[in-house]
């Protein structure tokens, strides 16, 4: 089962039909992901807005420079292979149905945030699909859904990073995470990038490692 999931996952993530439609559920935890550290630095958060060409973006305010502000604007690429590694944790331990919970609280705690029609729609039917697996899907269909997000999120949590790299080189209009991180830090934007990278590829080796039983 876990070898079907993944494999579906990862058939998901590489297809061009698929991805601009699954991407959504990377957005939202990549937004999620700036809302959080936001508000553990202390910062006062405005919303979050998702669009349809599945970008998005997280207001919030607080102090212009400094740390805060770094780890805010850097927590978004990394968001989603971190959940998914900490998914595959909670996987490879049994604990799907806490699993499937936490997911639901992460939803419900977006959607309290969401500021525009589509991200509404798109965390509520987000939302509407957890509950149902949830509730009325049997074990071995809850575990396989389990299963497959966890390797979504893990191998989903890599092409991001490729896609802010590629638009990066075609077009320099200075809005991207790194961009933006380059000129908080001093740091160049495609450091910023490799980062992200690394950080993608270890959760995704970790995550694989813990789901396939090697830890």
């Amino acid at each position: 089962m876990l070898v079907v999931a993944g494999l579906l996952a990862l058939g998901t993530v590489v297809s061009d039909r698929a991805w601009p439609q699954a991407r959504h559920v990377v957005t939202i935890v990549h937004e999620a992901g700036h809302a959080v550290v936001a508000l553990c630095a202390g910062r006062r958060l405005a919303g979050i807005r998702l669009h349809h060409d599945t970008s998005g973006v997280t207001v919030s305010s607080g102090r212009p420079t400094g740390p805060g502000v770094v780890f805010t604007v850097a927590a978004g690429y990394p968001a989603p292979a971190v959940l998914g590694l900490a998914a595959a944790g909670l996987l490879s331990t049994g604990r799907t149905a806490l699993l499937l919970q936490l997911f639901v609280v992460l939803l419900v705690g977006v959607l309290v945030v969401i500021r525009n029609g589509f991200g509404l729609l798109s965390v509520v039917v987000s939302m509407v699909v957890v509950l149902a697996v949830s509730i009325l899907a049997p074990a071995t269909l809850r575990a396989g859904f389990a299963a497959y997000v966890t390797w979504f999120l893990l191998i989903g949590g890599v092409r991001p990073v490729y896609e802010v790299s590629r638009t990066r080189r075609r077009r320099r209009d200075g809005l991207s995470d790194p961009d933006q991180l380059a000129r908080l830090t001093g740091l160049p934007g495609g450091l910023w990038v490799t980062i992200f990278g690394t950080v993608a590829l270890a959760c995704l080796a970790g995550g694989t490692a813990l789901l396939t039983g090697v830890w």
